[in-house]
């Protein structure tokens, strides 16, 4: 059966924003242990408000829950929770966005943020034997300044992020508002990635791949529109980070079926499949691989190319990368 073959196949996950992990149960845990009043008086009326039906109104319940992240142990917790279900979808690397700013402006210590993720990687490290990056994601919906601010305040923490990342609205956010920013990180030696062509046209692929010069893309779904594009991203095998049930929640798909995952493979594409905001998105990534296997119709040697693509695509040395691909060929 394919999810017995999905469930051995050791897996990295590229794109997942730690603030979307967030389950509602938690969410409600730690309102009640900072004294935080939500607009929700049961936890079936938290459940409820994670449905929603585009991006902004997603970012709208997104940035409500950060609310009640006020300390260290409150970060520790988030992530302890999102690395425990990784590891029982037999993850063995993530690569994790999260976003300061969305704590900063709202008077939470980047420290306490920052130390908070750290200590749950450094125990999952340890107890679960998963290796974890951090990246530092900007807000695409504030300025330039405020991402060079940030950079600033990051300073004494930038040997604990791998790389750094450009997330939030995408729409009317176009890759080069943020040029000097992206220049500035990758003179630091910092990994560039961006979200684009989750919503945004294929110009702002473009943008990320030839201006700013990145070495992934988050999403990139709408480059399948430009078929030179295609080709470049090919040639130059820019991973993709897809996320299907994340498109399909906030329908950038209307069916699963739509998902260009497939199309992208046999198209020689580096894609891989995440799970982006799981709480709110209707899985981790386990059930992303299995759905989306369904709805396409994807083999196992495709499913199988995928996690080994997780791996290549990844920010890992060159030799944690063979020994993960070489786990893949023993597991498949």
């Amino acid at each position: 059966m394919q999810t017995d073959l999905i469930q051995r196949l050791p897996k990295a996950e590229l794109h997942l924003h730690i603030e979307g992990s967030f389950e509602p149960e938690l969410m409600m845990a730690l309102a009640e242990r900072n004294r935080i009043t939500l607009p929700f008086k049961t936890l079936e009326d938290a459940r409820a408000a994670y449905n929603f039906s585009n991006l902004q109104e997603f970012l709208d319940l997104y940035y409500q829950g950060m609310q009640v992240l006020r300390t260290e142990e409150d970060f520790f917790d988030l992530t302890w929770a999102y690395l425990q279900r990784a590891e029982a979808d037999n993850v063995r690397h993530v690569e994790m966005f999260y976003d300061p700013q969305a704590h900063t402006e709202r008077g939470v210590p980047f420290g306490v943020v920052t130390d908070g993720i750290l200590a749950a990687i450094k125990k999952g490290e340890q107890e679960l034997g998963i290796s974890s990056y951090l990246i530092m994601s900007f807000l695409r919906h504030l300025s330039e300044e405020d991402g060079f601010d940030l950079l600033v305040q990051s300073e004494p923490w930038h040997d604990k992020f791998i790389g750094v990342g450009l997330d939030s609205s995408e729409m009317g956010h176009p890759p080069l508002k943020f040029e000097r920013l992206y220049q500035r990180c990758r003179e630091l030696g910092f990994k560039l990635c961006m979200h684009a062509g989750e919503e945004g046209p294929p110009s702002y692929v473009r943008e990320a791949l030839l201006d700013i010069g990145v070495d992934r893309i988050d999403h990139g779904n709408r480059c399948m529109e430009d078929p030179e594009l295609v080709s470049m991203i090919r040639e130059m095998q820019i991973p993709l980070t897809n996320c299907p049930l994340s498109n399909l929640s906030l329908c950038v798909i209307d069916d699963l079926k739509q998902s260009p995952v497939k199309a992208q493979l046999e198209a020689g594409l580096l894609v891989t499949v995440n799970s982006d905001d799981p709480a709110y998105f209707g899985g981790y990534i386990g059930r992303n691989y299995e759905q989306t296997a369904a709805a396409l119709g994807l083999s196992d040697q495709q499913l199988i190319q995928l996690a080994r693509n997780s791996f290549t695509a990844s920010f890992l040395p060159e030799a944690n990368k063979q020994r993960h691909l070489a786990a893949i060929e023993t597991a498949a």
